[in-house]
């Protein structure tokens, strides 16, 4: 049990992943409060960092009357301690387990719960961990308040990258599907409606919306799946709540309420018909208005290159035999949304349980070989870290095999991957040519090893116009390799800054000639009906009412996708 000068530890209450929760008295005046503490004895700084910044945010929200006040961090020993308000409640998750809740009790929950997220989100802040655990109420008098604000953040939106599912910030049974980071968008507040449907969902059914034996599947249930809607599983719920429940855990934030109070005055609407044994649903979010300007981040006038591109990740994904692996392309000028597009494969790159990896050339650095390739297969092995032991042993078995004697040579280019490998004997010096066609063989074995029928390898390489010749040579060894059919590369260029003379275009013409499959997909401004569709999606108007608007955007932006958001 913890002991701490100055308080009365009473009991634990509850054991997180990072830390600990006791309930105390304050000895100085006998005040009630929760005491948590990293679990860690020596947390590392940025762990310490992250615990600052939950007690500065929770001191932002202190006049959030549904936000438990935060009394003082104090240093103990070489950690921190948070003393916080003790109201006297449990988690929902506890009273899950205690007693059921009636509808009454639920909509007088779900009202108060809506109208705390909704002054959370005045604040700015986005809590990105809703969740039964994170919700307390104190039936007596009650109160229910939202705790835990130790992911949160104080941005508008964020933009995640993929991550191995175990390391997810937020609890994965709630999470939104563009908060797992395999969603072609970024996360803003509406992420909280995902996580505080999927709550709503457990309160009334006693389930959570998905169920799955591992991360990655639940994942892809977020991404994908469709729950059962609650009045299938309970009968008695009504019709009308259910819809919102559903709303709340639909897949786009766009088809989720947009403010809280929308949300409230559903609830509230719900509760009064049923009072008056109105029990039809009714048409939802007549009062949801946000109260700011979003442009939907779906991607318009691109359903074509979407279908082509994925298309070509299923062919790679289940090959023929004897197959090689596939290139696309996408060209297009600069901000033309090369790059966007190609995030669109995330959604199947999930379910095929792949791996994405994205290198970048720079016009700065075309006398770094490999530079793109390096930065690509580093982001791979920061992945592969944060898989189990056992997955991790699976893995070292593999490319030791795969590499012999030679694990110094991609050591000396990706040294991380030592880390996975460990220290590695130091390999016979060669004359250029022999070095060079050693390294080819060595990162050709290794490519091997990852592209496997079981998680294929989709490799994104950007600003390809600024290609160095050693990455050409390269790109060229393990494209026509025969055992590297689960290898999807995707290659973007600026299609005006090469010509028939560019070496990646002899490049391409090489492989052309090798058989290997080459896409391509060219992407052109918008039209305006693309534009005019945008606009209207984005000001919540009809088509024609923003005819005049879109001509302008038209005359002003050339219909460049990236002009066209800057300019809105």
């Amino acid at each position: 049990m913890l002991t701490l000068p100055n308080y009365q530890i009473l009991t634990p209450i509850y054991e997180s992943a990072n830390s600990l929760l006791y309930r105390g008295i304050r000895q100085k005046d006998n005040q009630p409060v929760i005491l948590k503490v990293l679990k860690q004895d020596y947390p590392s700084p940025e762990e310490l960092t992250r615990y600052r910044q939950e007690y500065d945010i929770t001191r932002r929200l202190a006049n959030v009357e549904g936000v438990t006040n935060t009394y003082s961090l104090e240093k103990h020993q070489n950690t921190l301690v948070m003393s916080l308000e003790d109201f006297g409640g449990d988690s929902l998750k506890y009273w899950l387990a205690e007693r059921p809740l009636t509808l009454d009790d639920f909509f007088t929950l779900a009202s108060s719960v809506a109208d705390i997220l909704g002054q959370i989100h005045q604040h700015n802040i986005i809590h990105k961990d809703i969740n039964p655990s994170n919700l307390v109420w104190n039936p007596t008098t009650g109160l229910i308040k939202v705790i835990d604000f130790g992911i949160s953040t104080q941005l508008s939106r964020q933009h995640l990258t993929i991550k191995n599912p175990n390391v997810l910030e937020g609890t994965l049974a709630y999470l939104s599907p563009e908060q797992t980071g395999r969603m072609n968008r970024a996360l803003d507040y509406r992420t909280d409606f995902y996580s505080l449907g999927a709550t709503f969902y457990e309160l009334l059914t006693r389930v959570v919306p998905f169920e799955a034996s591992d991360a990655m599947e639940l994942v892809h249930c977020h991404l994908a799946k469709q729950p059962p809607s609650p009045t299938q599983i309970n009968p008695d719920i009504p019709a009308a709540l259910s819809d919102i429940l559903m709303k709340l855990l639909a897949k786009t934030a766009e088809d989720r309420y947009q403010s809280a109070w929308g949300l409230k005055a559903d609830l509230q609407l719900c509760q009064e018909n049923l009072a008056r044994g109105q029990l039809e649903p009714f048409t939802l979010a007549q009062k949801d208005i946000s109260d700011r300007f979003h442009i939907p981040e779906k991607l318009y006038g691109r359903e074509p290159e979407i279908k082509a591109l994925l298309a070509a990740f299923e062919r790679v994904a289940n090959p023929p035999q004897q197959a090689k692996g596939e290139m696309m392309l996408v060209a297009g000028y600069s901000g033309i949304g090369k790059s966007v597009l190609v995030k669109e494969i995330y959604k199947s790159l999930t379910e095929k349980r792949g791996y994405f990896i994205a290198g970048k050339f720079d016009q700065l650095q075309r006398n770094i070989p490999y530079s793109a390739l390096v930065n690509a297969f580093s982001d791979l092995v920061q992945q592969l870290l944060t898989e189990s032991e056992a997955q991790l042993t699976q893995w070292k078995e593999k490319l030791l095999k795969a590499l012999g004697p030679n694990g110094q040579v991609i050591i000396d280019v990706i040294p991380e991957i030592e880390l996975i490998i460990g220290a590695q004997p130091a390999v016979p010096q060669l004359g250029a040519l022999e070095a060079q066609n050693r390294f080819n063989m060595v990162f050709q074995n290794v490519i091997r090893v990852f592209c496997q029928p079981e998680h294929p390898l989709v490799l994104f390489l950007d600003d390809l116009q600024w290609v160095d010749s050693a990455t050409l040579k390269l790109l060229n060894v393990f494209m026509t390799d025969s055992e590297t059919r689960n290898l999807f590369l995707i290659g973007a260029f600026r299609d005006n800054e090469v010509d028939a003379n560019h070496p990646f275009m002899m490049t391409l013409e090489s492989l052309r000639k090798e058989n290997v499959q080459i896409k391509q997909i060219t992407l052109k401004p918008l039209v305006f009906q693309d534009i005019n569709q945008l606009i209207a999606e984005s000001l919540h108007q009809n088509l024609k009412a923003v005819q005049s608007l879109t001509d302008l955007v038209m005359r002003k932006t050339g219909g460049n996708p990236f002009f066209v958001t800057q300019f809105l």
